[in-house]
């Protein structure tokens, strides 16, 4: 358990197909949750990236627990638990498959609300666009939250981090961005979440522009993406930030915003706090909208994170109009 807030945060370890995943948990404290918000970290960190203890306020863990949400942080396949049983890590594929059976396994003895969000930071909203693809995906899934990924690389391939061994040339810098958007103690509590990119990972990192437009297709869900000020991996300029939207054409709805004051790594910045809160109201409306829908619509389709005994709810239609 971790301290200094007012909700408490506990280690978690969720079972699928041998496969043991690490993570970080906080719950509600009085009341089951609204909805279980899943926090995906990216490559070479580890599920406490979202848990920032550094000063009050900037955990997602412990802000969406206070606001009635279980918040479950999961370190991805190859990373914690995971990583003596997958040392080379696992293709994408095969992460948003894990995925899945981890969250049912979650399920089966937890409340889960409403169903369950995504929300994903760099090589982490990879898996989460991946997962939102997946053909069994149902209705459990209430939406998708991005930071630090576009589908245009802004440096070399060969920079990219994990190649070789490497984290290339000029990669700090790119990562953090200023070092004003940190508050003290930001930089020791980041080196403590490091840990080795796997080699699959590794591997089909310089084929996501190519990657991405088939599983973009493949999401139904609300997604939103957000740039930090400083992102300096991806491309956000106007035209790449319409053709990163123009490939989500069938996601019930698509945004994209940018974080000031901020660098890649926005959850360990002063930001965090302000990324996590419209992260959190992303979330809101997706719930607003899953509330609100017209009566009689197609039943929810049992499957995909949950088991289909939990797959409950059934008189809503679709979750968001189409708001592009």
């Amino acid at each position: 358990m971790t301290g200094g807030e007012s909700v408490p945060v506990r280690e978690i370890t969720l079972a699928v197909d041998g496969i043991r995943l690490s993570g970080l948990l906080a719950e509600p404290p009085h009341t089951d949750p609204k909805a279980v918000v899943v926090a995906v970290h990216g490559g070479g960190m580890r599920a406490g990236y979202f848990d920032s203890r550094v000063r009050p306020g900037l955990s997602l863990l412990t802000l969406g627990a206070e606001l009635g949400y279980t918040v479950l942080s999961l370190d991805r396949p190859g990373y914690g638990a995971s990583a003596a049983r997958l040392p080379a890590g696992q293709r994408l594929v095969e992460q948003a498959a894990t995925l899945h059976g981890a969250l049912a396994d979650f399920a089966r003895c937890r409340p889960v609300g409403a169903g369950c969000f995504l929300v994903a930071h760099s090589n982490g909203g990879k898996l989460a666009l991946a997962a939102a693809a997946h053909e069994d995906v149902g209705d459990t899934l209430l939406g998708v939250d991005i930071s630090g990924l576009g589908h245009r690389l802004a440096v070399d391939p060969e920079q990219l981090p994990g190649r070789d061994g490497t984290d290339g040339r000029g990669a700090w810098q790119r990562h953090w961005g200023p070092l004003r958007l940190y508050p003290p103690g930001a930089f020791r509590r980041g080196r403590s979440l490091v840990a080795p990119v796997p080699e699959r990972e590794a591997q089909e990192g310089p084929s996501w522009p190519e990657r991405y437009p088939g599983i973009a297709a493949r999401v139904r869900v609300p997604v939103r993406f957000t740039f930090a000020e400083h992102e300096q991996w991806w491309r956000h300029d106007d035209e790449s930030v319409a053709d990163l939207a123009g490939h989500l054409r069938g996601a019930l709805r698509v945004e994209v915003a940018r974080q000031p004051h901020a660098g890649h790594n926005i959850s360990l910045g002063w930001a965090a706090r302000t990324y996590h809160l419209r992260a959190l109201a992303f979330l809101e409306e997706c719930l607003l909208a899953r509330d609100t829908a017209v009566q009689g619509g197609p039943a929810r389709r049992a499957g995909g994170f949950f088991p289909p005994e939990l797959d409950r709810d059934t008189e809503h239609g679709a979750l968001m109009v189409n708001s592009r």
